[in-house]
């Protein structure tokens, strides 16, 4: 969900509760599009987080703690000289817009006491944070706006600041019931009624807009008509929750557990396809919502050689192998060759040089139909048989080996997915270190710049114990894979791995074949191998298990490829908190 007006009025009630008449004690910018004002409310110490960027731009007070640049940016520079110690006296939403205005009472260069704006526009790809003083003139912006990027608003030092263009929408908190009514009994009755919400209402995200349909409607594509009976009633709950009249914090989690929208009102269109989580705070619902986001778009950025390589190679193999299978459905005509070579041969007696066609009987035909077989007139037609025989050799001994090339470029592009599926669970650096470590060894280091490769420690392995203290471990990558499976695991040991998709080697320890796991055990050691795996989204999802011994590593194969048999197939939902609850921390 994007951050929405109502969100925010949320998060400034919050703000103006905790944080006025604080004072600001330090000012970080861990990121290029964020600022953290660490501020000292009585005994209370509380971060104050604003971050204007395109993916992900949010204000709340914060429990995070983020690593700071050695040199602070210019913007953070001009923050501190002229916020430090300041004291924020008013927190004010401008209009109903994604714009809310921080007001500090601090002191200039002669000790004189003046106001100072920190404006934050959290605006999508349009979000920014602007200083201004107290005649609103701009003294520093993090993302300046000049004519060439914008000829309708600037934003430049020195400039008057200007509240961002009003949309031509209304105000939905300021709407009255019959202006309301009036608008959408004027509207196309079949029109769908989310779309009408947001297309006539400023600041309110699909979100909000779909679930007042809902509520309305009985559905999420419910139209005017069937929400014209309580359509007003559910818009004036969704006011009232933007107001902080029975407001809930709501974090909605896929079934899996993985955060999959925020709110501050109850959300049910989603029925069953999703749980809910009341948060304690709404600071504390954006924390938790954008928490592992923000990690994944700093572990991209740091691991964006490896996701270029990764793509690069996926689209050279896929087209590789449309040319190789075309080829091979070629091939297809080899056995028309040999019988244009045979009627030939067969009808030889009859044909002279210089004929450009033959038409034969096809004796190999139980209607014995004519074949109509080009000839090359400078040809005899023992040479024509000749060149159709040639033919039909080569068509030969380009199927094995096409085919043989066919199944090495699947296997190369299988690994390449694999490796895919462990980089977007990487949580550390030392995750992508081990990663560019088993790239390397396959053969890509040309593609890999700057990169040296040093002799690797021990791969890291997640550690697991099951609800009846059965002892479970996992790989992070297919290095860590092969090191568990081929290394660390005992014969007896029993493996796991999601069917027919790439993922993580589980191995559930068991001392000796008379120690069997509960099927408890057995249930829990597959969801583990579930959820490391491109299904973890899955229901039911088919996991297979084996003894160790009879899992195989051929000779030559890429890393974390095995073969296995003996198997049984176990079908499980991989839930997260049951996976987390069960982690070794």
């Amino acid at each position: 969900m994007a951050f929405d007006a109502g969100m925010l009025a949320c998060i400034l009630r919050e703000v103006d509760e905790k944080l006025n008449g604080g004072k600001i004690e330090k000012i970080y910018m861990p990121q290029r599009d964020m600022v953290v004002l660490q501020m000292k409310n009585g005994r209370d110490v509380y971060r104050l987080l604003i971050n204007a960027g395109a993916s992900s731009p949010r204000m709340c007070i914060t429990a995070e703690k983020s690593e700071n640049p050695a040199v602070p940016p210019m913007f953070c520079m001009a923050l501190r000289k002229h916020l430090g110690g300041a004291k924020l006296i008013r927190v004010e939403q401008i209009g109903f817009e994604r714009a809310a205005r921080l007001t500090f009472e601090a002191y200039d260069e002669m000790g004189f006491k003046t106001e100072k704006y920190l404006i934050a526009e959290i605006m999508g790809k349009y979000s920014n944070l602007i200083l201004s003083g107290g005649d609103d003139k701009m003294i520093g912006i993090l993302k300046p706006v000049d004519f060439t990027t914008s000829q309708k608003r600037q934003l430049l030092p020195g400039m008057r600041y200007e509240e961002p263009p009003k949309q031509d929408k209304l105000d939905p908190m300021t709407v009255t019931e019959r202006d309301f009514n009036r608008i959408m009994g004027d509207a196309d009755p079949t029109a769908v009624a989310e779309k009408k919400l947001t297309a006539t209402f400023a600041g309110m995200a699909s979100l909000h807009a779909r679930e007042i349909a809902f509520r309305a409607g009985g559905h999420t594509a419910a139209t005017l008509e069937e929400c014209s009976r309580s359509l007003w009633r559910e818009f004036s709950a969704y006011r009232d929750a933007v107001q902080g009249k029975g407001a809930v914090p709501t974090l909605i989690l896929s079934p899996q557990g993985a955060p999959k929208e925020y709110s501050y009102m109850d959300i049910r269109q989603y029925g069953d396809g999703a749980k809910t989580a009341p948060m304690e705070s709404f600071s504390a619902l954006i924390d938790a919502y954008f928490a592992q986001r923000s990690r994944q778009d700093v572990l991209q950025q740091r691991a964006s050689d490896i996701l270029r390589l990764l793509h690069n190679a996926e689209s050279r193999i896929e087209k590789k192998l449309a040319v190789q299978t075309a080829e091979l459905t070629e091939c297809d005509s080899g056995d028309t060759y040999k019988l244009y070579g045979d009627l030939i041969t067969a009808n030889i007696y009859r044909l002279k040089k210089g004929m450009k066609q033959a038409d034969l009987e096809n004796y190999y035909a139980e209607d014995a139909a004519c074949v109509s077989i080009p000839l090359e007139v400078n040809l005899t037609p023992a040479q024509n048989a000749q060149k159709y025989y040639k033919k039909y050799n080569k068509t030969k001994s380009a199927r094995i080996h096409l085919t043989e090339q066919i199944e090495q470029a699947k296997a190369e592009l299988e690994y390449i997915r694999t490796v895919q599926d462990f980089l977007s669970r990487a949580e550390t650096e030392k995750d992508l270190g081990e990663i560019r470590g088993e790239l390397y060894q396959s053969g890509y280091a040309s593609k890999m710049k700057n990169y040296t490769w040093k002799k690797p420690a021990a791969p890291t392995l997640l550690r697991f114990v099951t609800e009846d203290g059965r002892q479970v471990l996992c790989g992070k990558n297919n290095t860590a894979n092969d090191y568990l499976t081929t290394k660390v695991a005992d014969r007896s040991d029993w493996w796991f791995h999601v069917k027919n998709q790439p993922g993580s080697h589980v191995v559930m320890s068991c001392d000796g074949e008379q120690d069997e796991p509960t099927d408890r055990d057995f249930t829990q050691a597959a969801m583990i191998a579930a959820y490391y795996s491109k299904a973890s989204d899955g229901v039911m999802v088919p996991v297979d298990y084996t003894r160790v011994r009879y899992v195989k590593k051929p000779s030559g194969s890429k890393p974390g490829f095995v073969t296995y048999s003996t198997n049984w197939t176990a079908y499980v939902t991989p839930e997260k908190d049951t996976v987390e609850r069960m982690k070794v921390k």
